[in-house]
C-alpha cells in the first residue's frame, strides 16, 4: 500500500448552497468555492468563513477560481468576461480586468518565474531600485469606486508569475504580475473547423517554453502544441521589459484616480461658487454687476440695492470666502503633489524603457527606440501642462481670495465698523482688485454667444441666456479638465526668456530630446496624448511574444461519436500538473466515461512525449473483481502530485434497494511507467490508433480503491495540504478526507468500515448541526 492511498476522514458538512466550483490553496488552510449565485466564499480546513465575496453582477456565474502560489491571492473568472483578483487575506479587490462580450472558460497563475538576475552583467531586475528616487505616492482622497474607468493595478513587487486567461471564443491571454499584457493566441485560426469549436484548458508549460490547448475540433478532442522561442530565450529580457511596464500601468491607473479627484473637487469648487451672489447678478442686467462693483471700488459708493444686499449678505459671504479658499488649497494639493509626482515617476520609468530600448541585444525585438523617445516627450509635455494648470489655479484661487478681502472691507465700511489693518488693500492689489472687477462680465460681441451652453466652471453664475461666463470667469480653469481644446490658452509672457529662444529657434522642435510644449491642448488632451504613446510601448512586446507562438504538433486524443450518441459520450474532464522533479508537464484527460489518457510532455526539446491509456474495465487478466469495484463510470480526476492521480467515479447500475455509493482510486503514477508508448511531436498524431489502453485493475490493486457513500459529483485536492474533497448530494454536501495518514492513525481497516464512518460522521455533523439550530 502506498503512503498516499492511506486515508482517513476528516469531516464533512452540508453548505446550505449548490456549490459549482472547489479550489484548495495548495500551501495554506484555505479553500474557495463558487456557489450557484455567482458568490465566492473562502473558509478554513475547520470549517471557519474567512472571506465572502458577492457577484459583481446580478445572475453572473462563477467559472474558474486559481490560488496563486505561497499566498492568499485569490483568481476568479466570471461568466460576464471579468477577472477579478480577490485578497482573501484583507477581503478586497485588488484589481479586475473585464474583456467585452465574451465569456471566460478559465483563468489560473502559473507556477513563479525562475531565472537569473542579470544578463551580460546588466542587471534587469532591480525591483525595487525606483525607490532610492521617487517618493511614495500620496493617498488619494477616497472617491466613488463606479466612476473609475479603469480599474487595473497591477503589483510588480510580487514574485514573476503569468496570469493566464482562457476566453469561450478562443482567445488566450498571457498576463505577467497579473496586469501586464505579454502575448495572447487566437484557437480559431489553428483549427480545421472553427464552426463546431469548444476550448477546455489551454496551460503553459513548467519550462515556459511551451503552450497546450485542450480543444474540439469538429468531432475530434486536440490537444494543441505551440512552442515560443522569444518566450524562452529571452525570458530575463521580458521579464525585464514587463516589470518596467508594470510600474508605468499604475502609474497610468494613478493619474486617472487623480485626475477623477480633480474634477470632483472642482465640482465641488463650483457648488461653493453657486451662492447668493450668484443669484443676484443673475438677477441684474448683464454687465450691470461688474458695472456696480468697479463703482463701489473706484468711487466708494453705489447703488442702494447693491449696498443692500452687500450688509445683509456678511455672514453667507464669509462663509463662501472659507470655503472657496478651502476648495482652491485643495486643488492646488492634488495637482502639486499626487498629478506633479506622478508625472515624474512616468518620466522616470519611460526614461529606464528607453535606456532598455538602446541595448538591441538583449531586446531588439521587445521595444522600440523611436517609441520610448516619443512616450517619453509626450510625458515631458504632460509635465509642462500640469505646470500650466498649476498656474492657473493660483492665479484664479488669488483673485477669488482677493475679491472676497474686498467685500468684506466693503461691508465692514458700509456698515461703519471698524476696519482692520490688515485688511486694507495696497496699491498693487487695488489695481490687480479693478482689472479682475473689469474682467468679471466682459462684453459680448456676438448675439449668438447668449444661447451657447454653459461651460464647465460656470460657478458663479447659473445657466442663463445672458451670459456665457461666470463672474470669475471660472472656465480658465473648468476647461483644462475637458477632453477639447483650450478656449483660453494661457497667455504668453513676452519677457520670458525661454519662449523667446523656442520662438526664435525652429530647428529646436525637430530635435528628439526637446519637449514640446502645446499651448492649445488641455490637461486630458495631453494625457490622452501621453496615454496613447505609452500604449506603442506596451503593445510591441505583446506583438513580438504573439507571434512567436508556432503550432508544433495536433495531437488527437479522441473521436466524437456523430451516429446514435450514446450516454456520456461527450463527456470530459482533464488535469494539469508540472512535475519539477522529472521536469515535464503532465496531462490527464478522459476520453470516454471509462477511458482515460495521461500525458508527459518533457521541458527539454527533445519532441517527444509519453501516453499512457488506461479505462475501468476489467482486463483478460483481472481477477474476480468485487461487485462494488465493477461497472464504473469516471466523474472527475485531479493530480494529487506528481506521483498519484485521483481518480472519482460512480457505479453505473445498481439495485433499488441499494444505497449509491462512488470509488475514488489514488492511482500510483510509478506503476504506469512501463506502460507508457512513446511518440514524437509530428505535426499531426492520433493516439487512439497508435497507444493501447490497459485496465486499471491490472495496474492498482485493491488498497488504491475507496468506497465512498452517496453519489459524488466532483473532486478537489491538495497535496500540500494532503486532503481530498468530494462534492456529493447535488452539489449541496462537502465531505474532506485526510491522505497519507500513519498506519497508527489509519482508520480505514476494511472497506465496509470505512462507509459506516462516513455515514456516522456525516450523521453526528448533520445532527449538531441541528441541535446549534434549535438553541439559536
Amino acid at each position: 500500500m502506498t503512503p498516499a492511498s492511506r486515508m482517513k476522514l476528516f469531516g464533512g458538512r452540508h453548505m446550505g448552497c449548490i456549490v459549482e466550483l472547489i479550489e484548495w490553496n495548495n500551501k495554506m488552510d484555505l479553500f474557495a468555492y463558487a456557489t450557484e449565485k455567482g458568490e465566492v466564499v473562502a473558509q478554513r480546513l475547520n470549517w471557519q468563513k474567512v472571506a465572502t465575496f458577492p457577484t459583481p453582477v446580478e445572475g453572473v456565474k462563477v467559472r474558474s477560481l486559481s490560488w496563486q502560489l505561497d499566498d492568499s491571492v485569490l483568481a476568479v473568472g466570471y461568466s460576464n468576461g471579468k477577472v477579478a483578483i480577490l485578497d482573501v487575506e484583507n477581503e478586497t479587490v485588488i484589481s479586475s480586468i473585464i474583456y467585452d462580450d465574451d465569456d471566460v472558460r478559465k483563468v489560473y497563475f502559473t507556477r513563479t518565474i525562475d531565472c537569473p538576475e542579470t544578463l551580460g552583467g546588466h542587471t534587469f531586475n532591480a525591483k525595487d531600485k525606483h525607490k532610492l528616487f521617487l517618493p511614495k505616492p500620496w493617498p488619494l482622497p477616497a472617491i466613488d469606486p463606479s466612476l473609475i474607468t479603469l480599474e487595473q493595478k497591477p503589483y510588480p513587487e510580487g514574485s514573476p508569475r503569468f496570469l493566464i486567461v482562457v476566453l469561450c471564443s478562443g482567445k488566450v491571454h498571457l498576463l505577467l504580475f497579473a496586469a501586464v499584457q505579454t502575448g495572447s493566441i487566437d484557437l480559431t485560426q489553428y483549427v480545421l473547423h472553427p464552426e463546431q469549436f469548444e476550448v477546455f484548458d489551454v496551460q503553459l508549460s513548467g519550462g515556459f517554453n511551451a503552450v497546450y490547448a485542450l480543444l474540439r475540433d469538429g468531432q475530434q478532442l486536440k490537444m494543441l502544441h505551440f512552442r515560443n522561442q522569444l518566450l524562452q530565450d529571452f525570458k530575463p529580457s521580458i521579464l525585464g521589459v514587463t516589470r518596467l511596464c508594470a510600474h508605468i500601468l499604475e502609474t497610468k491607473n494613478y493619474i486617472n484616480r487623480t485626475e477623477q479627484c480633480l474634477k470632483e473637487t472642482w465640482e465641488a469648487v463650483q457648488l461653493v461658487m453657486e451662492n447668493r451672489l450668484t443669484n443676484y447678478a443673475n438677477a441684474q442686467a448683464y454687465g450691470s454687476t461688474s458695472a456696480d462693483l468697479l463703482e463701489l471700488h473706484i468711487f466708494g459708493f453705489s447703488t442702494l440695492e447693491v449696498e443692500e444686499f452687500l450688509t445683509m449678505s456678511e455672514r453667507e459671504l464669509k462663509k463662501i470666502a472659507k470655503s472657496a479658499e478651502r476648495g482652491f488649497r485643495d486643488l492646488h494639493a492634488l495637482v502639486f503633489k499626487p498629478l506633479n509626482e506622478a508625472a515624474i515617476s512616468m518620466f522616470y520609468f519611460l526614461n529606464a524603457i528607453t535606456g532598455l530600448a538602446r541595448m538591441p541585444h538583449f531586446y531588439e525585438s521587445l521595444l522600440s527606440p523611436e517609441m520610448a523617445v516619443e512616450a517619453m516627450r509626450a510625458c515631458g509635455s504632460f509635465y509642462l501642462k500640469v505646470f500650466e494648470l498649476r498656474e492657473r489655479i493660483d492665479t484664479l484661487a488669488n483673485d477669488s481670495k482677493l475679491f472676497h478681502n474686498w467685500l468684506l472691507f466693503t461691508i465692514l465700511r458700509l456698515s461703519h465698523q471698524e476696519i482692520p489693518e490688515e485688511m486694507v488693500l495696497s496699491k498693487k492689489e487695488n489695481a490687480a482688485l479693478a482689472e479682475l472687477l473689469c474682467s468679471m462680465e466682459p462684453d459680448s460681441d456676438d448675439s449668438s454667444d447668449d444661447e451657447a451652453e454653459p461651460k464647465l466652471g460656470e460657478a458663479f453664475s447659473l445657466p442663463s441666456p445672458r451670459s456665457t461666463r461666470s463672474l470669475f470667469n471660472m472656465d480658465r480653469v473648468g476647461q483644462y479638465l475637458k477632453n477639447a481644446f483650450l478656449t483660453q490658452p494661457h497667455p504668453v509672457d513676452p519677457n520670458h526668456l525661454w519662449d523667446e529662444i523656442e520662438r526664435e529657434s525652429s530647428y529646436m522642435g525637430a530635435s528628439n530630446v526637446f519637449v514640446p510644449h502645446d499651448k492649445k491642448l488641455s490637461l486630458v488632451q495631453q494625457r490622452e496624448k501621453m496615454f496613447n504613446a505609452i500604449d506603442g510601448i506596451l503593445y510591441r512586446p505583446t506583438e513580438s511574444i504573439s507571434a512567436s507562438f508556432k503550432l508544433s504538433s495536433s495531437i488527437i486524443c479522441r473521436e466524437f461519436r456523430t451516429v446514435e450518441p450514446e450516454e456520456d459520450q461527450d463527456f470530459l474532464a482533464f488535469s494539469y500538473h508540472a512535475n519539477d522533479s522529472a521536469k515535464c508537464d503532465m496531462f490527464a484527460v478522459t476520453i470516454s466515461c471509462e477511458e482515460a489518457m495521461i500525458l508527459q510532455f518533457g521541458w527539454a526539446d527533445d519532441c517527444v512525449f509519453r501516453c499512457t491509456r488506461v479505462h475501468l474495465k476489467p482486463g483478460p487478466f483481472t481477477p474476480l473483481l468485487d461487485e462494488e469495484y465493477n461497472n464504473l463510470r469516471l466523474v472527475d480526476l485531479k493530480f494529487y502530485n506528481e506521483s498519484i492521480l485521483s481518480v472519482l467515479t460512480q457505479k453505473m447500475s445498481y439495485p433499488k434497494a441499494v444505497r449509491p455509493h462512488s470509488c475514488l482510486i489514488q492511482l500510483s503514477l510509478s506503476e504506469l511507467e512501463n506502460q507508457c508508448s512513446h511518440h514524437h511531436l509530428a505535426a499531426l498524431v492520433n493516439l487512439p490508433d497508435v497507444a493501447e489502453s490497459r485496465s486499471i485493475h491490472d495496474i492498482s490493486d485493491e488498497t488504491a480503491f475507496k468506497l465512498l457513500d452517496g453519489v459524488c459529483t466532483m473532486l478537489a485536492v491538495s497535496s500540500g495540504r494532503r486532503v481530498v474533497t468530494v462534492l456529493s448530494d447535488s452539489k449541496r454536501k462537502l465531505t474532506i478526507f485526510e491522505t497519507e495518514v500513519e498506519e497508527a492513525d489509519d482508520t480505514d481497516a476494511s472497506q465496509g468500515s470505512f462507509l459506516q464512518i462516513s455515514r456516522d460522521q456525516i450523521a453526528s455533523i448533520s445532527d449538531a448541526e441541528q441541535l446549534d439550530s434549535a438553541r439559536l
